[in-house]
């Protein structure tokens, strides 16, 4: 067996002495184990790092084995992200995300938005507003999607700016002003098309409480799971990088 694919490594662990095991998110093959020989060297250990985008080649005796990669680097973010706090988080709690994806099973748009997230990760407010997008299309993905384009009360498509917290659906400000107290905040870049302006650092903290929420109750908990540490580590950086620029 043998493939070759374009690929977004997620994490590596040493496997014996030199060896390791690398985790890929691939564009037509999924999430995808395999081991590197060498792997845990000085000279690979620079391409082998979380973010880095490579071009693999898989080979195995039988489809259900492990298999190894001979890979070749693409692009590698990694050394540039080592050098900010909410880009360390970030890349690892989006590799956290990726895993909830089952194993060997394609998702195309997934691959392409974790790349795109990881292209512009310098920008500390944009790198926030990508990752809201993406646990929102990992929602979707796993089957627990939100319908923010419509109001669910009156069937309306403008001034949403709510959140039912049971159905995930979207609530116009007159259909909601009623339970406002109750409903959560729709921030506006999620309303947008890009998802890419117009945010502050309370949408953003409205946008990380939306997904959140659903992301917990509809997916981790029933896997015995919470939110990873990684989360709470990029959020907190996130606002800090904010609130200084924020300081005249």
């Amino acid at each position: 067996m043998e493939w070759n694919d374009e690929g977004i490594i997620l994490g590596v662990r040493r496997h014996g002495e030199s060896a390791a095991i690398v985790e890929l998110l691939t564009r037509e093959h999924g999430r995808h184990l395999g081991m590197v020989r060498g792997g845990a060297s000085s000279r690979l250990r620079p391409l082998l790092q979380p973010g880095n985008s490579v071009l693999a080649v898989w080979r195995a005796r039988l489809d259900e084995h492990l298999g190894y990669y001979q890979l070749e680097g693409t692009r590698l973010r990694a050394a540039t992200m080592l050098a900010s706090s909410h880009a360390v988080y970030g890349v690892t709690h989006l590799a956290s995300l990726a895993r909830l994806l089952p194993e060997r099973d394609p998702h195309q748009e997934i691959y392409e938005m974790l790349e795109h997230t990881l292209d512009d990760f310098d920008d500390v407010g944009r790198a926030a507003a990508y990752l809201i997008r993406f646990e929102l299309a990992m929602l979707a993905e796993l089957g627990f999607g939100l319908d923010l384009s419509t109001c669910a009360a009156t069937g309306t498509t403008s001034d949403l700016i709510y959140v039912s917290p049971k159905s995930g659906g979207a609530v116009s400000r007159t259909a909601g002003e009623p339970w406002r107290d109750k409903l959560l905040r729709l921030p506006a870049f999620l309303r947008d098309e890009d998802g890419a302006t117009g945010w502050s650092g309370e949408d953003l903290r409205d946008g990380f409480d939306l997904t959140g929420r659903f992301l917990l109750r509809n997916v981790l908990e029933p896997r015995g799971q919470g939110h990873s540490d990684a989360r709470d580590g990029f959020i907190n950086a996130v606002a800090r990088a904010m609130a200084r620029v924020a300081i005249p």
